[in-house]
Parts: structure tokens; C-alpha cells; sequence
């Protein structure tokens, strides 16, 4: 029996836990979310708040002015908090931009969102984020948004119905104004007149020609003695 022991051992000795926990704390602030176990997030999870907390604290008292005379940083919080977080850019991340934005925030930084099994070896797995984070911010990687692929398909050219050239009779009949005082009516009607007319003169021509024909073929012998 593990008498007054808390959290998971995770098949791990103590210094291979604490190098673990160090391990994924840094990388939680860094990124702002990662993707891990969910046993190993479950343990990550008040171990990063209470770091958290210590530099927030450490933020107000430096707003407020509670510190010692001629210090502007809270120097012990900062070098407490260097013991887990060895990386300086992270460390003063936390400083400047994560604490002061959770610093009305009275508990509750990250979020754990479980995401089924993994393949293989059939862990459950997890992700862990700060909840600050998950809309984008100013310097904040957006993991959500995710770019949208080109079609490879051509696409369809589109043509308005207003911009479509008229065909050759539409653009006679356009440019053909109209006579005032005369009607539609009155316009086809005189147009029918004149193709009967038309109609005329040429059935006349074609008889004229039919009766020259015939007098031609009726009379050789008069052709040839002339």
C-alpha cells in the first residue's frame, strides 16, 4: 500500500516524474497547448496551475508596489519558479504575457480535452491547453484555424446575361428607329406589303422567261432559214 502518497507514478522513478513534469510544463507554455496522455495530463495539471499562480501573485505584488526598496521584479518568485522552467524565454513569457492575462482569473487556467485511444498501443490520450489561449491572441499560435485547401478543379467562368454581345438581327432592328406616329402594327404591316410586291415582280420575270422559252422551241425552222 502507497500510504500518503499523491498523483500517479507513471512506471517512473521520482527524478524521472519531476524531469517529465518539467519537461511538459515548459512545452504548455511555449505552445500553448499540447498533446500528451491523458494520465500524464491529469498530473500535469496542478502542477503547471500552481506555477501559474506563483508568478501571477508575483505580477500584482510588482503592479502594486509591495516589494522590497529599489527591487521592480519580484526576484524570489522568479528564481523559484526557474528551478522547474529552465528555458529563460519561456520563463519570462510567463511573466509578461501569461500571468498578467490570468491575473483576474481566480483558478482554472488550463483545460484537459480527451480524444479517444491511441493506435497501437491503445492509451487513452489527451489534450491539455491554457483556457486563455483557446481563442487566438495577440502572439498566440491558433491551433484551430486550419488552411483551406485550393480546389484543383478550373474554376467556371461566369457571364452576365447583361454583358452578352446581341446577334446581327437584334442589332439591325435596334439601330432601325421608328417613325413618330406610326405604331408596331402599322411597321408590319407595310413590311408584308412590300414583300408581296416583291413576290409579284418576281412571278412576273418568271413567266416573262417561260414565254420566251416556248416561242424559241416552237419556231426552229424559222431560225434556221433566217
Amino acid at each position: 500500500m502507497r500510504h500518503l502518497t499523491k498523483g500517479r507514478k507513471l512506471k517512473r522513478t521520482s527524478s524521472h516524474k519531476d524531469a517529465l513534469m518539467r519537461n511538459l510544463v515548459t512545452s504548455l507554455f511555449e505552445h500553448k497547448r499540447i498533446a500528451t496522455t491523458e494520465a500524464k495530463a491529469k498530473e500535469l495539471r496542478p502542477y503547471a496551475e500552481q506555477i501559474i499562480t506563483r508568478a501571477k501573485r508575483a505580477v500584482i505584488k510588482e503592479k502594486q508596489g509591495q516589494l522590497a526598496e529599489g527591487q521592480t521584479i519580484d526576484i524570489h518568485s522568479r528564481r523559484i519558479v526557474n528551478k522547474d522552467i529552465k528555458n529563460k524565454a519561456v520563463l519570462q513569457e510567463l511573466f509578461d504575457t501569461i500571468a498578467p492575462l490570468v491575473a483576474e482569473r481566480p483558478g482554472g487556467y488550463t483545460r484537459i480535452i480527451k480524444t479517444g485511444t491511441r493506435r497501437g498501443d491503445g492509451s487513452k490520450t489527451a489534450i491539455i491547453e491554457l483556457v486563455d489561449w483557446a481563442a487566438p491572441q495577440d502572439g498566440a499560435v491558433d491551433f484551430k484555424s486550419k488552411k483551406k485547401r485550393k480546389s484543383r478543379k478550373p474554376e467556371k467562368i461566369k457571364v452576365k446575361k447583361d454583358k452578352i454581345a446581341p446577334s446581327v438581327d437584334e442589332a439591325e432592328t435596334a439601330e432601325e428607329p421608328l417613325v413618330e406616329g406610326t405604331s408596331i402594327t402599322e411597321t408590319t404591316e407595310t413590311e408584308q406589303i412590300s414583300e408581296a410586291s416583291v413576290e409579284e415582280q418576281i412571278t412576273d420575270e418568271v413567266q416573262v422567261t417561260e414565254q420566251s422559252e416556248t416561242d424559241t422551241t416552237e419556231n426552229p425552222e424559222e431560225e434556221k432559214n433566217s
